[in-house]
Order: C-alpha cells, then structure tokens, then sequence
C-alpha cells in the first residue's frame, strides 16, 4: 500500500459506511483506510486496531460498559429499531427519550395499525 497522509479517523455512520464499501480487504487494511493507524518515525505505518475497533462498537450504538462514562459523552445512540423482549414488552430506550426531552409522567395515546404501532404525546394542556 502506498503511504498515506494522516487525518482525522472516521466516525459514526462514515465510519460504518467505509467498513461496507471495503469489505472485501482485510481488517487490518480497513483500518488504516479509515484512519486508525499512526507513523513512526521511522516511516512505519502502525494499525491502532482497538481505536478502530472501539469506534466500530461505538458507531453501532452498542453499550459494553452498561453505564455512561466519566466524561459524559457514553450512552448510546438511538438505532431507531426494538425488539418485542421475551414478557412481551416493547422498551423504548433512554437514546429516544433524552432525544425528545421526555419527562416522567409525560404520557402518550397508543394506536395500533396492521403493521404499526404509533405512539402521540398528549400536551399537559389538553383536557
């Protein structure tokens, strides 16, 4: 591979798009093409794979620790999808209510459709 000039890594949904559009080179070169590798002085390129790997895990939305982080930037971000949990439930994740800036007790009308269940906020004022 020729030698590269070092930029800013990829992140997020660039990130993921890039991983699909190398899918055929190895992961070691799918990190460098994205970034995740540094020079030495010698003029040898390094493969940082747990930075590449950790944005990968990070860009996906998936939470390893089970709490935020000490800086305040963990938690995940909203897929967008659920799943009907094993009792039958849907959980709508905290992602979706930060989001909206929902509080406790706000409340919503149900609708379900042939395909679809549709959630609408009802305004405190209305009554």
């Amino acid at each position: 591979m020729s030698k590269k000039k070092k930029s800013e890594p990829l992140t997020g949904e660039s990130l993921l798009k890039r991983v699909k559009e190398l899918e055929s080179l190895s992961k070691e070169d799918k990190a460098k093409e994205c970034g995740y590798f540094t020079v030495t002085k010698s003029g040898v390129e390094r493969v940082n794979m747990m930075k590449f790997l950790n944005a990968l895990i990070d860009a996906e939305g998936i939470e390893l620790d089970g709490k935020s982080s000490a800086n305040g930037r963990g938690g995940r971000s909203a897929s967008y999808r659920i799943s009907v949990q094993s009792n039958g439930n849907l959980l709508i994740g905290a992602a979706y209510t930060k989001q909206m800036d929902l509080k406790p007790g706000d409340e919503f009308e149900i609708s379900l459709g042939r395909k679809h269940i549709q959630l609408k906020q009802l305004d405190s004022m209305e009554d």
